[in-house]
């Protein structure tokens, strides 16, 4: 769900609770109704909900920093927690309080005409509101089950209203009900038992909404669909005379409603380059942000036996045995290579070589780390195209 669309519905549901909280509280002021002071609650609650939504909405837009590196986009589902287990249950409690008191001391209601008018209007504007989630719903459910739609989506701050939106026409019924029933029958208790019942809706809304949004909260997977092709795109470059040979695992969570983190473990052909390596982790990135753009994060875990050759093999190999060390294995000398190479031609190259954020099964041991520094040391040295290291101009002049 785009962060647009949501908060154009929760903005909607905001503006018409609010004004029937409002006429909900004096309607039920000047008849007495336990009935209508419940669903007049219920509307204050889902204002308030609706508020906070909106907070949750701006707050997870803010981008990455130091502290969050993966972003704020688990704000929303943190509001949407409080709105579900605070505002949601505190108005299933009053509302069941407030009908538990009008069973036992029941008393007849006043100005019945106007809690008509409140609820017929009522229902107008909550009618508005559903319609407008229903349909951003239905544009993306994919014609899914709506039971399995809800339990599937991601963007809470939807089902939150849709939810809300649904509880409030079927508490406007119960209430018109119980309304009908103490004005034309005489049912004195029959208020009372609306305003339960309107507690008992409230409750089970709050219990659906607290499950899906904890699971969100703590982590979950991206849908299926999203799952099988990430798997498609990865192989693409496995098989006979590809790079890749394996794919271990795909693992996914959703750190907002469009925000994915992908981790992908991968075997690589033995003798695979260090190039060859980050060019397909290269195509890899573009692939799939191309197919899904709300994957933000993407992490590649190689594992395999990178060939590294040439003079920094050498090097490396010379430098081991002078320091009495033993000599680094086939992925500890790729990520070596890779910290020379960045050396040699600068950080910022070393940054355009490598677009996808990608690690080794193992780091370098600490005579790997030693044999690195030496290895950096030598190739700078024997180069004949480097210029003098202060050090040499120094004992140039004084070293005579």
């Amino acid at each position: 769900m785009s962060a647009g669309g949501s908060t154009t519905v929760v903005a909607i549901a905001l503006a018409c609770n609010l004004g029937i909280a409002v006429a909900k509280f004096t309607a039920a002021a000047w008849s007495g109704s336990s009935a209508m002071l419940s669903e007049a609650i219920h509307s204050l609650v889902d204002t308030s909900n609706q508020s906070l939504l909106l907070v949750g909405l701006k707050r997870s837009q803010q981008p990455a920093d130091e502290r969050h590196p993966f972003g704020y986009g688990m704000e929303l589902y943190f509001w949407s927690f409080i709105v579900a287990t605070v505002l949601f249950s505190l108005g299933a409690g009053v509302a069941i309080y407030e009908g538990v008191d009008k069973l036992l001391h029941p008393h007849g209601i006043e100005h019945v005409n106007i809690l008509y008018a409140v609820l017929g209007v009522s229902m107008v504007l909550e009618g508005i509101s559903t319609y407008q989630a229903v349909k951003e719903f239905n544009s993306r459910r994919n014609e899914a089950p709506w039971l399995e739609a809800l339990r599937s989506s991601k963007d809470p701050s939807l089902y939150t209203v849709l939810l809300e939106d649904c509880a409030a026409i079927a508490g406007l019924t119960v209430a018109l009900a119980g309304v009908i029933a103490t004005d034309q029958f005489g049912i004195a208790q029959a208020d009372g038992a609306a305003s339960i019942v309107i507690g008992v809706i409230l409750a089970l809304v709050a219990a659906f909404m607290s499950i899906e949004t904890k699971a969100l909260l703590i982590g979950e997977a991206a849908d299926p669909d999203v799952l099988a092709g990430l798997h498609e795109t990865i192989s693409a470059e496995t098989g006979a005379g590809k790079p890749i040979t394996r794919i271990n695992s795909i693992k996914t969570m959703h750190l907002g409603p469009e925000d994915i983190l992908v981790a992908a473990s991968v075997d690589f052909e033995d003798g695979q380059s260090a190039r060859s390596v980050e060019a397909t982790n290269g195509r890899l990135e573009a692939a799939i942000k191309a197919r899904y753009p709300a994957v933000r994060q993407l992490f590649l875990e190689v594992k395999g036996t990178p060939q590294v050759n040439g003079p920094t093999a050498d090097v490396m190999a010379q430098t081991a045995k002078q320091v009495g060390a033993q000599a680094p294995s086939a992925v500890e000398r790729a990520n070596i290579l890779t910290a020379v190479q960045s050396t040699s031609h600068g950080k910022q190259a070393s940054q355009a070589r490598a677009p996808v954020p990608s690690k080794m099964i193992k780091p370098p041991a600490p005579a790997a780390v030693q044999v690195a520094r030496e290895a950096k040391v030598g190739l700078i040295e024997t180069n004949p195209h480097a210029p003098p290291s202060k050090n040499n101009k120094k004992k140039g002049k004084h070293g005579r």
